[in-house]
């Protein structure tokens, strides 16, 4: 039988005697809501006019902000409203952020400088003497008074550059509140034994007992909030509803020295719950020691407490053991992938994001799982191509996007290094003609990358494949030529850090529904510091693309892409590969291009169709751009941004 069906039968007479206890679990109105952001309002409180007590009771939740915040201002001015931050049923009490303001005078001398805290006189709130204390930071004495009579106060001794963390009278007093309060004043007057280097600003209130203030530093600078505590008390009148579970009268001490009967709704011994509400209070499971429990346990019939008990020990058995496997798995499963992430790169990932902040923010990190199902566990039929880094399939997503799924061979160091290279440097990139990296997975065997789907493959085939339907005029070359040009010129100036590519190559270039380029796989590309001129690497490219001054020296630069790029813009001019092994010489594209240009025989090589399609002068000029591109003197050849510019003015 399944285990859901089973738990659910041992479940069902517990689920029957706790049938009355679940009835009334929410402490708001019904029908209301109980909740702004993280605070529960209970009512009395309520978010509406419905749902609380009276208009005292108010709460607004601004839900503009992020989390949402409780405002108690129904009686306050709206620019001393009050944000809520606890209330306690069980308390009677509501905590509230009132701010902390500083008064300041020019005068080191004698000055008093007086402020009133929140007039709580017509409300049913008082300011709780048991919760609260009275906090006066600055220099001199601070007191608190109420028609003139002292009520509290304490003094702080100056001392000029102290930190303190507390409150400890230097530079920081307190003292307790003597009873409940609805209003008070605060009083400050300088001890006048101050230095000038010392502060001339205080502030006094009344704050939680359970607040500490941050340090306290000259010059002394106290800006925020604080938050204070205030009881709330009912009148006979507002509880003839009858919606109280019990009753108990509290005299209040006002400050003109009477006591007025005030009421609050508690709930009996062995129960909880909102007394506010008749049948608000609810038995508490397993109480002992109460006179409640057992009025409640006497209720249930001894069969269905006996299946409790017998249901109680065989869930127990039943979980356990579940509990025990899916925690056994789950933690081989967590070693597992923990042990991919390391050997896939996942520290040295991290390394390469610290020292490039922010790199990766729009990537998504898939699982496993997602892209087994993406690509129909790696169907064979799913392959979209091979290269010497890994293959590429062709997958959906959940969402119905098609991506292309890059999984990579066996790691080994170098190719560790390129595959976490390719994510940081495509991370860093947007393009327009740059392939976008949607994210990766680091949790399998191999390591996974997820990028765009490019529709109708590559440069190299449109250039290669007699048998392709598309057409391919001159217009269309030279827009792809700008298109690849363009990129190259953004890698190398516009972006934050320069990034060579070092393998661009018509097999590198994909071509979108439009028909428009993207340069593609990064695994080989560095980013340098732009101080640098060129970066000293083992040779690493492709035969026939690779910039002979590279091959020898060992040194890669931006001229060296910009050759690979000569070849790039040779193969569209002529419509043949970057190797020939059609003549007996086995010579390289770019070198019968720069003697096909030096012995003044150009048109022998360009295809024939652009011949007729083109004009000449525009030929022309590509084909200069591409003899000068493959200049054998790097520092001879022009910029990306100087052949961009060039092929745009062709167009």
């Amino acid at each position: 039988m399944n285990l859901e069906i089973v738990c659910l039968l041992l479940l069902l007479p517990w689920l029957m005697l706790l049938d009355q206890s679940t009835a009334a679990t929410s402490l708001a109105k019904p029908g209301c809501e109980e909740s702004c952001g993280n605070l529960t309002i209970p009512y009395p409180f309520g978010l509406s006019a419905n749902c609380s007590l009276n208009s005292w009771y108010l709460i607004k939740c601004d839900k503009s902000s992020n989390p949402p915040k409780a405002f108690l201002n129904s009686f306050l001015q709206v620019e001393l409203q009050s944000e809520v931050k606890s209330v306690s049923i069980e308390n009677q009490t509501i905590t509230t952020l009132v701010s902390i303001v500083n008064f300041c005078n020019g005068s080191s001398r004698g000055s008093r400088i007086i402020t009133t805290g929140t007039d709580l006189s017509e409300s049913p709130f008082y300011y709780s003497k048991d919760r609260n204390k009275l906090m006066f930071v600055g220099c001199g004495n601070g007191l608190v008074t109420q028609k003139q009579n002292v009520l509290s106060g304490c003094t702080a001794i100056c001392s000029a550059g102290t930190r303190l963390t507390g409150c400890y009278g230097i530079n920081c007093c307190q003292s307790l509140v003597p009873f409940d309060l609805s209003s008070y004043t605060a009083n400050f007057t300088n001890s006048g034994i101050q230095q000038e280097a010392h502060p001339k600003c205080n502030a006094a209130f009344l704050v939680d007992q359970t607040w500490v203030p941050a340090k306290v530093a000259e010059p002394f600078v106290f800006l925020g909030h604080a938050p204070v505590v205030w009881v709330w008390t009912l009148q006979s009148k507002e509880l003839d509803s009858g919606l109280l579970c019990d009753k108990s009268e509290a005299a209040v001490k006002l400050e003109d020295g009477t006591s007025v009967a005030n009421l609050q709704c508690r709930c009996g011994p062995g129960t909880q719950g909102n007394p506010y509400f008749s049948n608000g209070c609810q038995v508490i499971q397993g109480c002992t020691n109460c006179t409640d429990v057992f009025y409640y346990s006497k209720q249930s019939p001894t069969i269905i407490l006996l299946s409790v008990f017998i249901s109680i020990g065989v869930l127990l058995l039943l979980f356990g053991s579940y509990l025990l496997y899916k925690t056994f798995k789950r933690r081989r499963n967590k070693r597992q992938k923990q042990m991919f992430f390391k050997l896939n790169g996942g520290l040295l990932l991290q390394q390469q994001l610290s020292s490039n902040e922010g790199t990766i923010d729009k990537a998504k990190l898939f699982t496993a799982k997602e892209l087994e199902k993406a690509t129909d566990h790696f169907n064979e039929n799913r392959i979209l191509g091979r290269g010497g880094q890994g293959t590429v399939y062709k997958g959906m997503l959940s969402d119905g996007k098609i991506v292309a799924v890059k999984k990579s061979k066996l790691v080994d160091e170098n190719q560790l290094d390129q595959f976490i290279n390719e994510v940081v440097i495509l991370s860093q990139i947007n393009h327009r003609n740059v392939v976008k990296l949607l994210g990766c997975c680091l949790e399998t065997e191999v390591p996974l990358l997820v990028y765009e789907f490019i529709i109708n493959g590559t440069l190299y085939s449109l250039i290669h494949n007699e048998n392709n339907d598309f057409p391919f005029p001159w217009s269309t070359r030279l827009r792809i030529a700008t298109e690849v040009a363009g990129a190259l010129a953004y890698l190398h100036s516009a972006t934050s850090v320069p990034i060579y590519h070092r393998d661009i190559k018509s097999s590198n270039i994909l071509l979108d529904e439009k028909y428009r380029a993207k340069v593609s796989d990064f695994g080989t590309s560095r980013s340098i510091a732009i101080d640098q001129t060129h970066l000293t690497t083992g040779v690493q490219g492709t035969f026939g693309y690779l910039d002979p001054e590279y091959f020898q020296s060992s040194q890669f630069t931006e001229k060296s892409d910009v050759y690979s790029f000569g070849v790039v813009l040779a193969e569209l001019l002529t419509g043949k590969k970057a190797i020939s092994t059609t003549t007996n010489e086995y010579r390289s594209l770019a070198t019968n291009f720069l003697l096909a240009t030096d012995k003044n025989r150009l048109d022998t090589i360009i295809h024939a169709e652009i011949s007729q399609e083109g004009r000449k002068e525009d030929i022309m000029a590509a084909a200069n751009i591409a003899y000068r591109c493959l200049n054998l003197n790097g520092k001879k050849r022009p910029t990306m941004k100087e052949v961009t510019t060039a092929l745009e003015a062709i167009r």
